[in-house]
């Protein structure tokens, strides 16, 4: 087969990856068996508060029939942009879709600005808080699909004074906010062994506290995590497109 980054995994099988754009050639019938991740969103922007992690992209494995000589094209989901945080403080923005042939990971939905609920998305983003009021994440597996591709943000607690929510994950539902020392953390990935080696995609990103933030690493779907009081939210990391086939 052409295209993609290919490399041997075990035996018989490669594995090509794409972090980019392209098209998959195979050059008999068969099957390929694939992974999709969406891309991560960012986290939602803090003023006097912070702001609720990003969810993660979309995680979707399985196998697909392929035809020779026909080209099928792979679509790689850009990572939701930073928000500014301040008086500004934004929501987070959604993670771009992946995509192999017919099957597609949807973006992860943007972390809550402060006071305001998580966006829905393959994993829902983390709800914002402004230090007095509850909010909730956004709801997962958006649009819905089986077996699910992520699940819910986590929300705040009234009580929560310091932190805001996580994202949800492509394993977990994101830490909920329930006190005044640190924000909720985003919901856990999955690991997966396709490239030959276990590697963990489509984490949530952790709630914003006071100054906190991170981007989500290239390529792996991740959330980024929330801003805290004044600061603006991580990017969302970019997705992924995995096809394992038999080569010899």
């Amino acid at each position: 087969a052409t295209g993609g980054n290919s490399t041997a995994t075990d035996g018989d099988f490669k594995a090509a990856s794409f972090t980019a754009n392209g098209t998959f050639t195979p050059s008999a019938d068969g099957f390929v068996e694939y992974l999709i991740v969406g891309a991560g969103a960012s986290g939602g922007g803090g003023w006097g508060g912070a702001g609720g992690g990003g969810g993660a992209g979309g995680f979707r494995t399985g196998y697909l029939p392929v035809t020779a000589d026909t080209g099928y094209s792979i679509a790689v989901g850009t990572g939701g942009a930073a928000t500014d945080g301040g008086s500004s403080f934004d929501m987070g923005n959604a993670g771009g879709v992946s995509s192999f042939s017919s099957i597609s990971s949807a973006g992860g939905g943007g972390g809550g600005r402060e006071a305001s609920a998580g966006l829905n998305g393959a994993s829902g983003g983390g709800g914002g808080h402004n230090g007095t009021s509850a909010s909730s994440g956004g709801t997962g597996n958006t649009p819905s699909v089986s077996p699910v591709q992520g699940y819910n943000g986590g929300g705040v607690n009234a009580s929560a004074t310091g932190g805001a929510g996580g994202g949800g994950g492509s394993s977990a539902v994101g830490g909920q906010a329930t006190s005044s020392s640190s924000g909720g953390q985003g919901g856990v990935g999955t690991a997966n062994s396709i490239t030959g080696s276990s590697i963990t995609y489509a984490a949530g990103g952790d709630g914003g506290f006071r100054t906190s933030n991170s981007n989500g690493s290239a390529n792996t779907g991740n959330g980024g995590s929330g801003g805290g009081i004044g600061t603006g939210g991580g990017a969302g990391g970019s997705g992924i497109v995995i096809l394992r086939y038999k080569f010899q």
